[in-house]
């Protein structure tokens, strides 16, 4: 067993002093606080000093880091990824597919279920932390051509039983979210269906009108993918897809917090309209993430990135966020504490993925922590209970 303490712990609800966070191999033990329970004998004990214990943070929507792209899908390439993103406090994430043609999203579908399934070797070796894939995001190629941004028009796709039924195959079951327009003919029909199968429906790439995007929401969607980015402008008399995203308190929303994909003020006006509770942090990193300015795939597009912003023929190509930072923008743009901007990257992306033993730190679940400074800062990350 090990003990880990430090000045302070969020779970994230709630606030510890002086915390004992007990592991018991892969998993949490007890959490609790140095005053109420005495060190275990035997326990190794880890002190962090004077920073703060939180839960790993999740990113629900990646396509990759280091150079690579999660759709090459060979292990390489996701290794690489994976201990970029573990530097920057991330313990899990979905891989996040593009829009391409058929056999390849079906190729690469079937690489992320194999790296899933690997997963739980992971960590258990050295060279440093790695973060887990958890479930695969299948972002296109059921969006709408006008809000498609740089995902290649002639791949999309309207949305059949039949063609979904090809991607959960490949997939073997591993698919947790997908990206959809709802305006789509047989959008609700394959949103019914994917949500029946525990899938996340998110709505992006959309062009929908009101009544259209509350349609889709019927079927069964209950997120939204990076709220403003790739989807219909919202307008006082035309409200369209992001006012409904933004006054349905059913909805979740995901959004990248980098400056460039939303404005600050954006995002502190989105994250007023949805709370603590609905709102998500992802990066929508790409291959660049990490690395110096040049070109870099997504998917089977090259994508130039300058002063940190990646573009393809002018138009935004995801991002080179890293998801700590997310979380310190967050603090800066809405003026959040860093408890409340720890939720957005810890317990409601796992909500919204349904990753049930993750972003909590309670008894029972995954022994994955950061360690941070108390502006935010990651000093260490444990993965599965591996402290280096």
């Amino acid at each position: 067993m090990i003990a880990l303490t430090a000045k302070t712990l969020y779970t994230p609800l709630e606030r510890v002093d002086n915390p004992l966070l007990l592991l018991d191999g892969q998993h949490i033990a007890d959490v609790t606080s140095q005053a109420a329970r005495a060190v275990p004998a035997g326990t190794r004990v880890v002190d962090f000093g004077d920073a703060v214990l939180a839960p790993g943070f999740l990113d629900i929507h990646i396509h990759g880091g280091a150079g690579r792209d999660v759709m090459e899908g060979n292990p390489a390439s996701l290794s690489a990824v994976e201990r970029l993103i573990a530097k920057h406090g991330v313990t899990g994430y979905l891989p996040t597919t593009v829009t391409a043609p058929v056999d390849q999203i079906l190729s690469a579908l079937e690489r992320l279920a194999r790296a899933i399934e690997d997963g739980e070797k992971q960590n258990s070796g050295p060279g440093g932390a790695r973060a887990t894939p958890l479930g695969i995001h299948l972002e296109g190629p059921f969006m709408s051509h006008a809000r498609s941004g740089v995902h290649p028009p002639g791949d999309l796709l309207l949305p059949t039983l039949p063609m979904f039924e090809r991607f959960w195959q490949a997939a073997r079951g591993h698919i947790r979210m997908i990206t959809m327009a709802p305006e789509l003919d047989g959008a609700a029909e394959v949103i019914a269906a994917a949500s029946k199968r525990g899938v996340c429906v998110s709505l992006g790439h959309s062009d929908a009108d009101l009544e259209t995007t509350r349609a889709g929401i019927a079927a069964g969607a209950r997120h939204a993918t990076h709220v403003f980015n790739a989807m219909r402008p919202l307008g006082h008399r035309d409200p369209g897809i992001i006012g409904e995203v933004l006054t349905n308190p059913r909805l979740t929303v995901d959004l990248i917090a980098d400056g460039i994909h939303l404005d600050p003020s954006i995002v502190q006006l989105v994250l007023a309209a949805k709370g603590k509770e609905n709102s998500v942090l992802i990066t929508d990193a790409i291959s660049a993430t990490g690395m110096p300015d040049g070109l870099y795939p997504l998917g089977s597009l090259e994508v130039e990135v300058k002063d940190g912003k990646a573009l393809y023929n002018g138009h935004l190509a995801g991002s080179t966020l890293t998801l700590d930072a997310a979380v310190r923008n967050v603090m800066g743009f809405a003026h959040w504490d860093l408890q409340a901007a720890l939720r957005t990257a810890t317990l409601n992306p796992a909500r919204v993925a349904g990753l049930a033993n993750s972003g909590r730190l309670q008894a029972g679940a995954s022994a994955d922590i950061v360690i941070l400074s108390q502006c935010g800062e990651v000093k260490n990350t444990i993965i599965r209970g591996h402290v280096n």
